[in-house]
């Protein structure tokens, strides 16, 4: 396709998905608009298993000055899946990270859409940023990754929601 086409193409299905969107909070279940965590050196961003049902939780931390952001899901068969708000291609556009309609998650860049079996998995395409089993320790009552985890994953949230 060549540029000014993919340019149109792309500027449409933006439109369309702000459209279908609207009002639509990305927030989880509930709606709920979490205050970012600040995570130090020798601490651990802390997402409690409680909150966590079949749609994402979207959970925003503050890393040196860098807003990052992780969702987790609990699937049905009470799998824990994390991953970053951030996509694995889009990342750089200033516009790889999803939004939440029903039960799938929308990359605002490129339009793709996931189901929640999807969050978590590798796949060097266009989806959630994994943050695998090794990532994180999961205990019973949370999901905690650390600092030095999250630090060295900044450079995914250079240009996040930057809309450029």
């Amino acid at each position: 396709m060549k540029t000014a086409k993919k340019a149109r193409f792309y500027a449409s299905m933006a439109l369309i998905l702000t459209l279908l969107l609207a009002g639509c909070s990305g927030g989880g279940e509930s709606g709920e608009k979490r205050e970012p965590q600040t995570v130090a050196q020798g601490e651990s961003l802390r997402i409690p298993l409680g909150g966590l049902g079949e749609t994402a939780s979207f959970y925003p931390v503050e890393i040196d000055g860098t807003d990052m952001e992780v969702l987790a899901v609990k699937l049905s068969d009470g799998g824990i899946r994390t991953a970053f708000n951030t996509c694995e291609l889009c990342f750089d556009s200033g516009r790889g990270y999803y939004e939440q309609e029903g039960s799938d998650l929308i990359c605002q860049n490129c339009g793709n859409r996931f189901g929640m079996d999807e969050i978590g998995r590798p796949s060097r395409g266009c989806n959630p940023w994994p943050i695998l089993d090794a990532d994180k320790t999961l205990t019973e009552e949370e999901i905690l990754i650390s600092y030095e985890f999250l630090a060295g994953s900044k450079r995914f949230f250079g240009r996040w929601k930057s809309g450029a």
